[in-house]
């Protein structure tokens, strides 16, 4: 993957979308192309966050930068499903971008409000339907 390439990948993940181009260029440049098997794990929960990566998991999405934002260990396992090529961003540089970036910050706290939004969701609509079965009169264990 070109510079050229790893700009253009790095361009369409929204966190990044409105950072200027000489400095997403520069991020580019620091990153680390990686690619992983089917199967293979791209982090692994409870190992330390040195770097961020980002992954084609859905189109263009970020992964495994809760750690790096938080300063603490990774909270879930990422495996690959198919075969995964992948920028990791260390830490250092990514949080200077941050820094330096307001733009880039509220990007990142609006995606981290939006998968809060999302959980909080199903959250409820499983405690929903917890209520709703231990509400539910005459139906044995075996029924479910």
């Amino acid at each position: 993957m070109s510079l050229a390439q790893e700009y253009e990948l790095l361009r369409r993940v929204p966190v990044f979308a409105d950072i200027e181009p000489a400095k997403l260029k520069l991020l580019a440049f620091m990153s680390e192309r990686v690619g992983f098997d089917d199967g293979k794990l791209l982090c692994r929960q409870g190992d330390p966050a040195g770097s961020l990566t980002v992954a084609t998991i859905g189109a263009n999405e970020i992964v495994a930068e809760m750690a790096i934002l938080c300063d603490t260990t990774r909270n879930a396992s990422v495996r690959a499903k198919g075969r995964v090529v992948a920028l990791r961003i260390s830490k250092e540089p990514f949080m200077r971008m941050v820094r330096e970036f307001p733009a880039m910050a509220v990007s990142i706290m609006r995606e981290l409000a939006n998968r809060l939004d999302a959980t909080n969701t199903q959250l409820s609509a499983a405690l929903s339907e917890v209520r709703r079965l231990r509400e539910t009169p005459g139906q044995s264990a075996a029924a479910h």
